[in-house]
């Protein structure tokens, strides 16, 4: 039986490992340059997430059991804070300067503010399914119903390591904020297509339409009124995705929400 500790340093010197990899490869010339850009966004950095969260566990805990998953998340978690810590050593220049870490410390308290972190990362799943519904049920329903494509790398990307000053302990978690950030506005990007699509009545709780306009534009710029029949609805639809106003969309984009930009500029070829 391989010992739960073991399984964990295993995993510490592959994360510290790969992170140093990904230090590495954009200081190896133009190919370095490319595949470093490639890493930062989707598909590429879907790869890279994986290989930091769900891969080591799922894969230790197949071949060792619950020891592999424990195992696997002490050492992310030790991987991850000796990162920091060398991240900062080799940035000791930033180190006194002006952090994030050190306002919120002294605003909320040093023990409150790391251990809410610590309590944002129970989020993880939660965000990895809603990529995994990204990637394998959404596509579905383009050439299903004509809901639209979209280039994923356009939301699912990082850029705040090229943030000058942002090191260790801020980079880390703001990379975190990043990524998810992309993701929540591509779901929710999708679920407009849906909701609009399918289900194109407000919300007979006028709090509720406050609360999800910002999300939902098409709420109060499309969709039915709770009062109205299922005859405006049906009209609605019909205005919305009738076949004279799809006929000038690309087939790829043929039924997106009420505001979709490419509902725009076919409109602007037709004026």
């Amino acid at each position: 039986m391989v010992p739960l500790l073991l399984i964990a340093a295993f995993t510490l010197v592959g994360i510290v490992g790969c992170a140093g990899l990904l230090h590495l490869i954009p200081r190896l010339g133009a190919v370095g340059a490319g595949i470093g850009a490639w890493l930062c966004r989707a598909p590429g950095l879907d790869l890279v997430v994986s290989l930091f969260t769900w891969l080591p566990p799922t894969v230790l805990g197949i071949l060792f059991g619950w020891r592999g998953v424990v195992g696997a998340i002490i050492g992310q978690v030790l991987g991850m804070l000796v990162w920091m810590f060398g991240h900062e050593l080799a940035n000791r220049r930033h180190m006194h300067g002006p952090r994030i870490v050190t306002f919120l410390n002294r605003t909320v308290g040093r023990l409150n503010n790391h251990v809410a972190l610590w309590v944002t990362a129970l989020a993880l799943p939660v965000f990895i399914i809603l990529r995994v519904a990204e990637l394998c049920v959404y596509p579905i329903l383009t050439p299903l119903v004509g809901l639209p494509r979209y280039r994923h790398g356009d939301w699912v990307n990082v850029s705040r390591q090229k943030f000058h000053g942002l090191i260790g302990h801020d980079l880390i978690w703001c990379l975190y904020c990043d990524w998810m950030t992309g993701v929540y506005a591509l779901g929710a990007e999708m679920l407009r297509n849906v909701e609009s699509f399918w289900c194109p009545i407000r919300f007979a709780n006028g709090k509720k339409c406050d609360n999800c306009k910002l999300d939902f534009p098409d709420l109060h710029d499309g969709w039915v009124a709770p009062e109205g029949t299922m005859g405006d609805v049906v009209e609605t639809l019909e205005k919305m995705y009738g076949a004279p106003v799809t006929a000038g969309l690309p087939r790829d984009q043929r039924h997106p929400w009420f505001g979709h930009p490419v509902r725009k500029r076919v409109e602007r070829k037709g004026s």
